[in-house]
């Protein structure tokens, strides 16, 4: 039955302009960038067998378009349009850390890092740098590595922090293996980074470890 057929409490589209979109299940909200579906199946349906194919949701979106393009039910139209909401979404949250507000809450640096970083196949180091207010200056990735790490060189990040004059520092690197655990090498590196960092008076407020699941935060957990 095509969706135009469904009750109205059941299509999408009505369901999101009435309750919002966090009711939608992911099928739904592919399916409404979908638009349509292939020959003999609605748009929910395609979106459903592209996830259960090449899903999960956060395994589809990651393709590059080009590869999404090739998919059953998307082509370069769509793949395009996928690539374009995904960066609006980059660019809301980091607009959020740029409009002179202070960074009160850890945790939304730790989502930005996350919108950043996370699908990357090679390991990325990143520096937000802020003002002596905690306000966004400047947001780098700084060291890009292999697959298994990236070599940081701390007095690279002190010089950064220098030419932003910045008063302190967020950093956060991925784990493409998809383990969030931070490992012994995370929490060296983090204690060599805040040691030179605190010889020009810098402070390190936090490194977040961007994986599988939530960011995971040192300063959490007291390694910061």
């Amino acid at each position: 039955m095509p969706i135009r057929d469904w009750p109205c409490s059941e299509r999408p589209r009505e369901r999101l302009m009435a309750h919002g979109a966090g009711v939608l299940s992911d099928a739904e909200l592919l399916a409404l960038f979908l638009g349509s579906g292939v020959r003999g199946r609605d748009a929910v349906a395609t979106a459903r067998e592209l996830l259960q194919a090449h899903g999960p949701l956060r395994a589809l979106l990651e393709q590059p378009p080009p590869q999404l393009a090739r998919l059953p039910g998307l082509g370069p139209a769509r793949a395009c349009l996928l690539a374009a909401a995904l960066e609006l979404g980059h660019r809301r949250l980091g607009a959020d850390l740029q409009r002179g507000a202070a960074i009160d809450d850890p945790m939304s640096a730790g989502r930005y890092f996350a919108q950043r970083l996370r699908g990357l196949t090679r390991e990325v180091f990143a520096v937000l740098f802020l003002d002596t207010r905690h306000r966004a200056l400047a947001f780098e990735e700084m060291f890009r590595g292999t697959l298994d790490g990236a070599e940081v060189h701390p007095r690279e990040v002190v010089r950064r922090a220098l030419a932003h004059n910045a008063a302190a520092l967020i950093v956060g690197h991925n784990h493409p293996s998809g383990n969030p655990e931070p490992s012994a090498a995370d929490r060296a590196l983090t204690a060599r980074l805040k040691q030179a960092l605190a010889l020009v008076d810098l402070r390190l407020l936090d490194h977040f470890v961007i994986a599988d699941g939530p960011p995971v935060s040192m300063a959490a957990r007291g390694w910061v």
